[in-house]
């Protein structure tokens, strides 16, 4: 069961095990609006206030945004990485110096 106005454990597993190739755009649209609404209450209820599944959706959701959170700087850092090295390679052909 989910607190007024939030998204149910059920709801947000479900929406994780679908393939994104059998949502439809209206799906995917709906998922990401109601997604970003339920993460803003999350942070704005009182931890009091909230119920124990509701307790256990926000902790898997806080820890899942951290992994992708995370995720995404080790592949900034990797893209820049290579870009650098693509440059260096470029100025050694070049024969040009920085």
């Amino acid at each position: 069961m989910s607190d007024l106005g939030r998204k149910g454990l059920g709801d947000q597993v479900q929406e994780k095990v679908t393939p994104d190739s059998q949502k439809s755009t209206l799906d995917k649209a709906s998922e990401s609006a109601s997604g970003a609404y339920d993460k803003a209450a999350s942070s704005v209820q009182p931890e009091g206030d909230k119920s124990a599944t509701q307790k256990v959706g926000d902790a898997t959701r806080s820890g899942g945004d951290n992994a992708q959170n995370q995720g995404q700087g080790i592949l900034g850092s990797a893209q820049e990485s290579l870009g650098n090295a693509a440059q260096s390679v470029q100025d050694t052909l070049s024969g040009s110096k920085k």
